[in-house]
């Protein structure tokens, strides 16, 4: 086993190199080598100075192994070591090449001096597992910098580049591009000796508050409170900051594990955390081997230049793959590339992007009207009207044009993906890339696996989702697959609340608060009412015995009020801005007449549960089909494609932190007290009720997945 740190003079200077690759994550083994290097240094009367360093990148913060032991507490811990280093009596320069976060900066923080490679990142993203920097971070940092700039890191969990480092104090010297990092490491140490320069203990310093206003917290508190509403570390980092202000270093680190511990059992710190795991285990797709080769992607097509496959072309020409894009007609052509071009013009009057860069971006995305241009794309995406009767047409096309070997994708939400791969000869290649709207701006995409779908297809595509900025999911094929599937019951119960009594306003009201992105009803008005009522054509036979389904919303359909694009559908728009419409609450007490339907008050517990509770219920459903390998799979989906909370951790997450038996309760009890209705939608998934009976979680159970396994 390659040891983690390795340690070498090279004259009065000792060379503290971490090496536990590939990030260099500060787990107990490396923390204990750092320690004992470092005090070999200490005891050595050459030893004039210490480098810490590292071969490739810096550190990316703790073992994400230990999280859950008490490895992280096991001495040393990672504030002993940067209090030990901070404390020392020989100056410390940290050479920090590549990345430094969490920890690593933390690290970096400890030491009297900082030289960086140009093209570092550091930051400290613990606010994003709904923790706060825990090994002296928000005590050494506004002391370094300043507090606005410590507030800023800490809060948003964004890093900043080496030159923003240099400009803020932070770091002290920036190395030259393409520069030899330790070599100018050692010259700098060097220089400091030979200048006498003093050692710089945060300990000896105080933050400089004289630029600060009277209200300054209280201020940044209201910039930042729409964005952290529902989570509960940003005030806690907000309230360390404050300490270093006004406490000594060793009382302020007090208050910061004071305040680390307070949010380690948090609710919001569970879910957060659940998050940033489930992310990396989405990748992990049963039956394919991950060391799979996948196949190159270096020139992309998108069928259909409406709004969707424009906003796909843009995530690719993005990344810097050309993109053909394609459309039957002249004027749909060109209506689509003058939509992307505006879209990277509102960026650049935004100052996101440059003229320049807007000129680069066109030029790698080219339009035709001729599918033989298609002839040497390594992947192409089809994303036309959701019919599939037009989906058989264009690929029975793509199978003709395309090379063997390119994969050909659907961006369908809802269509058999296996019925579309049967219609050419080389099923395999298929694969579902449901990309969300706006898709040059929505994290999500849902990775359809069809039931002959290559093991390679799989691993290019979650490889590409990666290169253009997405989350990646790869579900089953079902109606809606994950996300629209869940969507289905939530929806349904909203549009039955209308009918029922409830006020549109009410139930979203309702969404709103639980902190959700947007209310159901609101979303319906956004995405096209006439949408929803095309899919639902698509299935009548499948909810035909219940008259009442989503029956307020065909009969917008039917008026025409399809929603902002037509300035009516739940409520009435002036542009975004929206008000209540009476006549919708009017419509829905005639419906309900007609259909039999007893209107009353009904509260926003019974709003609650029954659009949150019948959406768990739908997910239990989907893992025990395996159409979703692992219940954070869903959360993903439902966090990164439909708004939900992501500091309640995704629909299946909140199940588990509420306790399923509760959750059963509350669909059993709907299924009961809604009598026809109840017994029709409130049937409580079998995996519920396994789970609930054994006391397990959603996050314990292991499924099997549907889909064959791929050699």
């Amino acid at each position: 086993m390659t040891e983690q740190v390795r340690y070498e003079l090279r004259g009065n200077i000792a060379i503290i190199t971490l090496n536990n690759p590939p990030v260099n994550s500060l787990g107990l083994t490396l923390r204990s080598s750092i320690q004992a290097e470092y005090q070999q240094a200490l005891a050595d009367e050459k030893v004039e100075a210490i480098i810490l360093t590292s071969p490739a990148l810096f550190s990316a913060g703790a073992d994400i192994t230990e999280f859950g032991t008490d490895l992280p507490w096991q001495e040393p811990s990672l504030p002993q070591l940067c209090n030990m280093i901070d404390e020392s009596a020989k100056l410390t320069v940290a050479a920090i090449n590549k990345i430094a976060l969490g920890g690593g900066l933390e690290l970096a923080l400890a030491c009297d001096y900082r030289i960086a490679s140009p093209s570092t990142k550091l930051g400290l993203p613990e606010v994003n597992l709904g923790l706060l920097p825990g090994a002296g971070g928000t005590q050494r940092l506004p002391r370094l910098t300043t507090p606005e700039i410590a507030l800023q890191m800490i809060t948003s969990g964004k890093p900043i580049t080496a030159q923003q480092a240099g400009q803020s104090g932070l770091v002290d010297q920036v190395v030259e591009a393409k520069g030899d990092l330790l070599g100018a490491a050692i010259r700098y140490t060097r220089s400091l000796i030979a200048d006498q320069e003093q050692l710089r203990p945060c300990a000896g310093m105080t933050v400089d508050t004289t630029d600060l206003s009277e209200n300054f917290f209280t201020e940044f508190r209201a910039s930042i409170a729409r964005k952290s509403r529902g989570y509960f570390a940003p005030e806690q980092c907000i309230q360390a900051v404050e300490s270093a202000c006004s406490l000594p270093l060793a009382e302020g680190l007090e208050k910061e594990h004071e305040l680390f511990n307070a949010c380690m059992d948090t609710p919001q710190a569970r879910a957060q955390q659940h998050l940033f795991f489930a992310e990396r285990e989405a990748t992990r797709i049963p039956g394919v081997d991950p060391d799979t080769v996948p196949r190159s992607i270096n020139k992309v097509a998108v069928i259909g230049a409406g709004t969707m496959g424009g906003g796909i072309a843009m995530n690719f020409v993005n990344a810097g793959i050309p993109v053909t894009l394609l459309e039957v007609r002249e004027e749909s052509l060109q209506r689509g590339l003058d939509l992307v071009r505006k879209n990277y013009e509102i960026s650049a009057q935004k100052g996101r992007i440059s003229s320049e860069q807007v000129e680069q971006r066109m030029e790698l995305l080219q339009g035709t009207l001729n599918y033989d241009d298609l002839a040497d794309v390594d992947l192409v995406i089809e994303a036309v009207f959701e019919s599939m009767e037009i989906k058989h047409q264009v690929f029975k096309k793509l199978d003709e044009v395309c090379k063997p070997g390119a994969i050909l994708a659907t961006n369908t939400s809802t269509l058999d993906i296996n019925e579309i791969a049967s219609i050419t000869q080389r099923p395999q290649d298929v694969i579902g890339l449901h990309f969300f709207s706006p898709a040059n701006v929505m994290r999500l995409l849902e990775i359809v696996r069809g039931d002959s779908t290559a093991a390679d297809v799989i691993v290019t595509t979650l490889k590409m989702a990666r290169t253009i900025g997405k989350v990646p999911v790869v579900v089953g094929v079902c109606f809606g697959f994950v996300g629209n599937r869940m969507l289905e019951p939530y929806a349904r119960e909203a549009h039955r609340l209308v009918l029922e009594g409830a006020s549109p306003a009410q139930i979203d009201g309702v969404m709103n608060q639980f902190g959700l992105a947007m209310g159901v009803l609101s979303m319906y008005d956004l995405a096209g009412i006439d949408v929803g009522y095309l899919i639902r054509n698509t299935r009548r036979d499948a909810i035909a015995h219940d008259p009442s389904y989503n029956k307020i919303a065909d009969k917008l359909y039917e008026l025409g009020r399809y929603g902002q694009k037509t300035g009516r559908g739940f409520y009435i728009y002036q542009g975004r801005d929206k008000q209540e419409d009476d006549e919708v609450v009017q419509l829905a007490a005639q419906l309900a007449s007609e259909l039999g339907i007893e209107r009353r008050d009904i509260s926003d517990q019974e709003i609650f549960e029954r659009c949150i509770y019948s959406l768990v219920n739908e997910g239990a459903e989907i893992l025990s089909e395996g159409i979703a390998y692992r219940s954070g799979d869903c959360d993903i989906v439902w966090v990164n494609g439909y708004g939900f909370p992501a500091w309640r951790g995704g629909p299946m997450q909140f199940a588990d932190e509420t306790g399923l038996d509760k959750v059963l309760a509350g669909i059993q009890k709907y299924q009961k007290q809604l009598g026809s209705y109840g017994e029709m939608w409130f049937k409580p998934s079998p995996l519920l009720v396994d789970l609930v009976s054994r006391g397990n979680t959603f996050a314990t159970c292991q499924l099997k997945p549907s889909q064959p396994e791929h050699s």
